[in-house]
């Protein structure tokens, strides 16, 4: 069965930072086609559709879509803080393959 992506307490935390529900939005984490390596991450702060599944924590949430939902079972998405900057991350189980940057996978 297929369980959904895992958001980590350092992402919500993030989202909390940034104020994102104070403002309406949610973090979106969708996958298109496209990228070095067949898809693609697609996240950004959106307000959450009627089709999208919505993961909640503290009042802050992350939404997919119910087309990226799939690709992204069992993931973990999560904050990250490095010396190349801060970005929130995807640990995908479902991605063969992914490029360099972090954002493009294969299945």
């Amino acid at each position: 069965m297929n369980l959904p992506p895992k958001v980590t307490d350092r992402a919500y935390e993030r989202l909390a930072e940034i104020g994102a529900a104070d403002q309406g939005q949610a973090l979106r984490v969708a996958v298109e086609g496209g990228g070095c390596s067949g898809f693609q991450y697609e996240i950004k702060l959106d307000t959450p559709a009627e089709d999208d599944m919505v993961l909640e924590s503290n009042g802050e949430k992350v939404i997919v879509d119910s087309v990226s939902m799939p690709f992204l079972a069992n993931a973990v998405i999560d904050f990250s803080e490095e010396l190349i900057g801060a970005r929130f991350v995807i640990d995908n189980p479902n991605a063969s393959s992914s490029c360099g940057c972090g954002t493009s996978f294969s299945i």
